[in-house]
């Protein structure tokens, strides 16, 4: 199975846990994981694991942490770039027809390990910082159209955490479910042009007219 996320060769210890607990979740999910399933995929000694790692929960919280942190090495607002369209790529995860393998077990794992928030304080930790990350990257793209007159004067934090929730939901339904999310992301379109988008013969786009 590919690791998506990292390269050929993982650039030290760490990442080639990272990389291993990746392709030990896809495969095996949260609740079959175990230690020994990361350690199989570990070109080490899985006595290393355990070395750095008091268990499997304390590992997967630092994967977490680890995947926040490629986020934001990757993920970048290009000003240049056409703020309707910069939403738009926010939600084509979740439109362009059926997950590949790979990363329909990742999914399905991440939405195991959400689960975990619930009760265990430090899963829970992870998730609100990566959500507070993709938020404001969708908040910095809303502030951005409104500064060129594309966008409405809207509350983008707003606008930001409505987009957020309908797009977990839909990635929840997707991989729980054999439900459309169709539906839900025509109306998230429908959302954009009329709440944001600003008309072409309105007070002004891009043009500076």
């Amino acid at each position: 199975m590919k690791s998506e996320p990292f390269g050929e060769e993982p650039d030290g210890t760490r990442e080639a846990i990272m990389a291993a607990t990746y392709r030990a979740l896809c495969e095996h999910g949260y609740a079959d994981l175990t230690i020994a399933h990361i350690g199989a995929e570990f070109d080490k000694s899985v006595s290393l694991v355990y070395h750095h790692y008091d268990g499997k929960d304390d590992l997967l919280v630092d994967f977490l942490g680890y995947m926040l942190d490629q986020f934001r090495t990757e993920v970048a607002v290009e000003d240049g770039e056409d703020p309707r369209a910069q939403l738009r790529a926010s939600l084509a995860g979740v439109r362009t027809g059926p997950l590949a393998a790979d990363r329909r077990e990742f999914t399905s794992a991440l939405t195991e390990l959400r689960a975990q928030a619930t009760h265990d304080p430090a899963f829970r930790e992870q998730f609100a910082k990566t959500d507070a990350f993709f938020r404001e990257c969708i908040a910095s793209v809303v502030r951005a159209g409104i500064e060129r007159g594309v966008f409405h004067e809207v509350d983008p934090e707003q606008v930001a955490t409505m987009l957020m929730t309908a797009v977990n939901g839909a990635m929840l339904t997707r991989v729980t479910t054999d439900a459309s999310v169709t539906p839900v992301l025509d109306e998230l379109d429908a959302y954009i042009e009329s709440r944001l988008v600003v008309e072409e013969n309105g007070r002004g786009v891009e043009d500076g007219s």
